[in-house]
């Protein structure tokens, strides 16, 4: 953990402003010691599958291990998901808590765990070399990269190694593969291509990170490395066979996330045409994106006006009667949360159903009871996670422009207003609003900075 001592550095602020809790409760913690020699239960040793982990560099709280593998003209897919049902007593003070947390809440200068690191960076995680209780998707799939057969089940397994995602794309980049996800390179974009005919949307908008900078800190944009979608895909699948067994079975708790409705859509048709960027009439919205240079300002801001294609996300609990909305459109299909257990409350208890079903049992007590709450705890998390990493950025953003108001930049502009727009700055890379009239979407432009304030995360811009 980074602390620098200064209140424009650090971001105790922050963690005041949105009552971050800084520890455990005593009990919380007791419960988590005890829970680490527990026995995990009489449950099938399938440590001989080589899994490897693909994580953020330095990550502890590892969720998931994989193994792919060519079998025939087809694949078998090995997903193995921490297992919190191995640690976490229902009703007990650390259930309590972390229904009261909802996830983990990332600052650059320490997380907020979702539990206590003996579980989440210790006993429950999947760190290499050492035998984990964990819950094991093993997926059958043809050569085009569909699921035909599909079984989840309690298992013990070992991580056989643990990977960053730069280092893993650097291996297939050289022709030399880790064994375990040399597959990885023809299974993804098989399924990023079912994903496609589906209709699935993802937009690919700058991702502001945040390092350490000496004493301070700074702002870094990174592509997304192939290994990295072709990784998602593999958590989307389980997702999305997941929300099949709770569908099937008229029971659990599902991502939805409406359909864009035509108005939205005809928006974004009317912004491409504007920018001069071909979209032909039988292009998805999702194929149409997916095809375009993100590095282009016209990519940019199209990404920023198709954010309004992806508006509604929620949670949808049900136990006997079917939600009118099952589906996620950025999925394009039902799906649901199981791969981040670690990190994210739902996942447990939507785990804990995919188990029960297929092993043909009816869902505890403790676990129905669970289902209708987790919507409005879950929303409450999201909604307190995405205002702490504005904050932080909006923090950081003024903090690396301080002192050079009166300083002009070159900058995109992503959506505009009638008198300030949106707009990203490369370099430092940096999302603020700039003053100005009808300023060109799309458009690469000068910008002056007017005003930067650590203290009170404010980034202001005028047009040149």
């Amino acid at each position: 953990m980074i602390r620098t001592g200064r209140a424009d550095l650090s971001f105790d602020g922050v963690r005041t402003e949105f009552g971050l809790p800084s520890s455990f409760p005593a009990a919380v913690l007791a419960e988590a010691e005890a829970a680490v020699s527990r026995s995990a239960g009489d449950r099938p040793d399938l440590t001989s599958i080589p899994l490897v982990t693909i994580d953020p560099p330095g990550a502890k709280d590892l969720d998931q291990a994989l193994c792919v593998r060519k079998s025939g003209d087809g694949f078998v897919v090995h997903y193995a998901i921490a297992d919190l049902g191995a640690f976490v007593t229902p009703g007990g003070a650390l259930d309590t808590e972390v229904r009261r947390r909802g996830q983990t809440i990332y600052l650059p200068d320490g997380n907020v765990p979702l539990h206590p690191t003996v579980l989440s960076e210790g006993a429950a995680s999947l760190l290499p070399g050492v035998v984990r209780p964990a819950v094991l998707w093993t997926f059958t799939c043809t050569a085009e990269g569909v699921p035909s057969d599909v079984e989840v089940r309690r298992a013990l397994v070992r991580s056989t190694a643990q990977f960053d995602y730069a280092s893993v794309q650097q291996t297939f980049d050289a022709g030399d593969p880790h064994p375990s996800v040399a597959a990885l390179a023809e299974f993804g974009p098989l399924r990023r291509a079912l994903a496609l005919e589906r209709g699935a949307i993802e937009l690919h908008l700058p991702e502001q990170e945040v390092e350490p900078d000496g004493a301070g800190w700074k702002l870094v944009t990174r592509p997304r490395a192939a290994v990295d979608a072709w990784n998602a895909e593999i958590s989307l699948m389980t997702g999305m066979a997941a929300a099949s067994i709770m569908l099937e079975a008229r029971a659990g708790v599902l991502r939805t996330l409406p359909d864009p409705d035509a108005e939205a859509v005809a928006a974004l048709r009317k912004s491409a045409a504007a920018l001069r960027v071909d979209w032909p009439s039988d292009l998805s919205p999702g194929a149409f994106l997916a095809g375009l240079d993100a590095s282009t300002p016209e990519a940019l801001a199209l990404f920023t006006d198709a954010t309004r294609l992806l508006r509604g996300a929620g949670y949808s609990a049900f136990d006997g009667t079917v939600p009118e909305v099952t589906t996620h459109a950025g999925v394009a299909a039902p799906y649901t949360h199981v791969t981040a257990p670690l990190r994210r409350l739902v996942d447990r208890f939507a785990t804990e159903v995919c188990l029960a079903v297929t092993a043909g049992q009816e869902l505890p007590s403790w676990l129905a009871e669970a289902l209708p709450r987790l919507p409005s705890l879950m929303g409450a998390s999201d909604s307190l996670a995405a205002k702490v990493e504005r904050a932080t950025l909006d923090q950081v953003e003024a903090q690396v422009l301080a002192g050079r108001a009166g300083q002009e930049f070159d900058a995109v502009v992503l959506r505009a207003g009638d008198d300030e727009a949106e707009v990203f700055v490369a370099a430092p890379p940096v999302l603020a609003k700039c003053a100005g009239k009808r300023l060109p979407e799309g458009e690469r432009i000068r910008v002056r900075l007017d005003e930067a304030d650590p203290a009170g995360r404010r980034v202001r811009f005028t047009a040149v």
